[in-house]
């Protein structure tokens, strides 16, 4: 059995991909990084199997079709 999918927040995104946060909100418009999602009103986050996959090979990171599977 699979572990489920934890939701991390921007500091933990940021931490792992080195990146900063201009640079990934930028990635985030141009399709080229994960976007993040709504868990809250004023809240966001990110899947971390997607961070994980795209720490492995962020050149290649492509956009997980909608409704493409489970998470």
């Amino acid at each position: 059995m699979s572990e489920p999918d934890r939701i991390i927040r921007l500091t933990t995104v940021l931490s792992r991909t080195g990146l900063s946060r201009s640079t990934l909100y930028r990635k985030i418009a141009e399709g080229t990084f994960p976007a993040q999602i709504k868990i809250s009103v004023n809240g966001a986050g990110w899947h971390e199997s997607d961070i994980n996959l795209w720490v492995e090979n962020p050149a290649s990171w492509r956009p997980r079709r909608e409704g493409g599977g489970i998470r």
